[in-house]
């Protein structure tokens, strides 16, 4: 089945009951990153602005923003973000009756996601209609955002499913933080994920220090993309993402070992870079991870503006083992293009792999034996490492 996007409705602004609502008010900013009084509290719902004998749909939107008039736009924009002199809107009524109107309406209601999904729903009408949305956004020059937490990349099967998934297209950009691209990086270095190797899941000699180790060679070398270019990477989504050219980019947190040098430690600067990448977003897929999940989704604007005028939204799908995860990011969302899945992540992501990916042709056994010759021992770099700590 070809996926189809949901026709946005606009309400029909000529009628009386919209022509006779007033305008926006307006207050001035006095003071940088500080909202005048009365302010609106922005929503993820599609919100028109009256201003000028127009109804105004702002290009994005975003949870928990203030609404600003620029010439005879509005811009969301976050609190954070404001200057001297800025024009916001003020009002607390999303009826029209403060020229400030939340139209729910103008999507259908199956872009809604029902309430009370468990982990023992079947998922599969869900994944079909993922795959048939990821095709779909690939074919039609759409953004399709990964954010990815640290359990991902420590298994075998997954990590090599993310490369083939990026190496055809469907990841154009990876949100994240210290701890998966550290993991990723050291599964592509030592071979293992905290001390485990990534295919057999054992522990080996001194493991506990491998991604210390593995901070300590990018830190002086100095930089993930020169590590890289130096043959040290064999493999991983990280190293796949930075030979292709698809942006990535890494939220630091308070407690980040190392971190890499290119993990963003200022939080102000993380979120600038981080909705750049959403506002060209039109599907979010994240993975296990609750704390970069519902930051994304309260950044991310619902819907998008195409060049032709349409309103459309931006889909966002969350992944984890856990019904509390997903549930606490579809409120944040709104239940609005919304998709949970409690499901175990690793089985995820090879599910849309093998949906979308036609894999290659070779017996079960010599896969298994590619899978074995990646795997045995310890590489060189480790031996090196653990000899001299040793």
């Amino acid at each position: 089945m070809e996926f189809k996007l949901p026709e946005f409705k606009f309400p029909d602004f000529s009628d009386a009951q919209y022509a006779n609502l007033p305008e926006i008010s307006i207050g001035k900013v006095e003071k940088d990153g500080v909202a005048p009084d009365e302010f609106y509290l922005t929503s993820h719902m599609p919100t028109f602005y009256k201003y000028n004998g127009k109804w105004i749909l702002p290009e994005h939107n975003s949870l928990n923003c203030v609404a600003v008039l620029d010439g005879d736009k509005i811009v969301i924009t976050e609190l954070r973000e404001l200057k001297k002199g800025d024009k916001v809107v003020l009002g607390d009524k999303i009826d029209g009756t403060q020229g400030i109107l939340v139209y729910k309406d103008g999507f259908p209601q199956s872009i809604y996601c029902p309430r009370g999904k468990a982990v023992e729903t079947s998922f599969s009408q869900d994944y079909d209609r993922l795959f048939e949305l990821m095709q779909y956004e690939k074919e039609n020059g759409g953004h399709i955002v990964w954010v990815l937490g640290p359990s991902v990349v420590f298994d075998y099967d997954t990590r090599n499913s993310l490369n083939k998934l990026a190496e055809n297209g469907y990841i154009n950009c990876l949100l994240g933080g210290n701890a998966m691209c550290t993991h990723d990086l050291e599964g592509g270095f030592l071979q293992t994920a905290l001390g485990q190797n990534i295919y057999t899941q054992e522990n080996v000699p001194m493991g506990h220090y491998n991604h210390l180790d593995l901070l300590n060679e990018v830190r002086t070398i100095g930089s993930i993309k020169e590590f890289i270019k130096a043959g040290n990477v064999k493999d991983g989504i990280i190293k796949t993402l930075n030979d292709l050219d698809v942006p990535f980019v890494l939220s630091g947190s308070i407690r980040d070992d190392g971190p890499l040098p290119e993990v963003i430690g200022d939080t102000d600067r993380a979120l600038t870079e981080t909705k750049k990448q959403l506002d060209k977003a039109t599907l979010i897929i994240g993975i296990a991870t609750m704390l970069h999940s519902l930051s994304v989704a309260n950044m991310a604007s619902s819907y998008r503006i195409t060049q032709d005028g349409k309103v459309r939204p931006v889909y966002m799908y969350t992944v984890d083992i856990t019904e509390n995860v997903v549930n606490k990011v579809a409120a944040a969302r709104e239940f609005m293009a919304f998709t949970p899945m409690i499901t175990n992540v690793q089985d995820f992501v090879v599910n849309c792999e093998r949906a979308l990916v036609k894999p290659a042709d070779k017996s079960l056994m010599g896969d298994m034996e590619i899978k074995q010759t990646e795997t045995v021992g310890i590489n060189k770099k480790e031996d090196e490492i653990k000899g001299a700590r040793l």
